[in-house]
């Protein structure tokens, strides 16, 4: 149930305190019809644009009562809502090799774009947190097997568990995780000190107790694969937030 839905985000179920809340940043791929990224429409569904399957795994998830989800709505390519406002890679001029023309723009053009998509994302989800605060936030993200541009790089790992200086939550899932059979990384496909900029926001910042994960994109091919590992982490989930508690 869609409890909330703006061009910047959907809020889906409904956020209980001490409950569980699902942010995912990249979960959608649309592009505004009077937005031209001058790019091939097929990109549109890679990972340059969209987090694959992170959005159909918060949607069930956001099914479960004390569970809800606050998703982005627009494309990471439109707005790449886990970077910092000043960084070039908010609204990106490349990705994994390909060029985003259409993101060429002036200061008031890239200013009117954070406006419209960047600042009322974080303004929402910053509400939600004070209305409703949850035991646990969840960061949820997927990533490719293999960068186009790091064609030598293998990225094994079915899931990684991101961090930055709070990990208390990590050290908490990672045994977990590993006890599914799973190849779990630890900063891996890559650091959270580094792409954390969600969480270092809504979450470290005031104390707030939070998970951040990346799950493999080919793992997330099928709505079976969704129903799947929206159990698996609803059921890691809440025994985090209660270990935490």
């Amino acid at each position: 149930m869609i409890a909330m839905e703006t061009e910047a985000y959907r809020l889906i179920g409904t956020p209980r305190f001490g409950g569980i809340l699902v942010v995912s940043d990249h979960a959608s791929n649309r592009v505004p019809a009077d937005i031209d990224l001058g790019i091939a429409p097929a990109l549109l569904d890679q990972h340059i644009a969209v987090d694959i399957g992170v959005g159909a795994v918060a949607e069930i998830m956001a099914q479960r009562p004390g569970t809800a989800a606050f998703c982005g709505n627009v494309s990471r390519l439109v707005c790449d809502f886990n970077r910092e406002a000043q960084q070039p890679a908010v609204i990106p001029l490349a990705s994994d090799g390909h060029t985003i023309p259409g993101n060429a723009l002036d200061h008031a053009g890239h200013s009117a774009r954070l406006a419209r998509f960047f600042t009322p994302y974080h303004a929402a989800l910053a509400q939600v947190l004070d209305d409703v605060p949850p035991a646990l936030i969840l960061s949820l993200h997927s990533f490719t097997p293999q960068l186009a541009t790091r064609p030598d790089e293998a990225r094994p790992w079915q899931i990684g568990v991101l961090y930055n200086n709070d990990d208390r939550a990590a050290r908490i899932a990672i045994p977990l995780l590993a006890a599914e059979g799973l190849n779990v990384g630890d900063q891996q496909p890559y650091s959270g000190r580094i792409l954390n900029a969600t969480m270092n926001r809504h979450a470290e910042s005031e104390g707030r107790p939070h998970l951040g994960v990346e799950i493999r994109q080919d793992l997330l091919a099928a709505p079976a694969d969704h129903a799947i590992w929206a159990e698996r982490m609803a059921r890691i989930c809440n025994a985090v937030a209660l270990q935490l508690s």
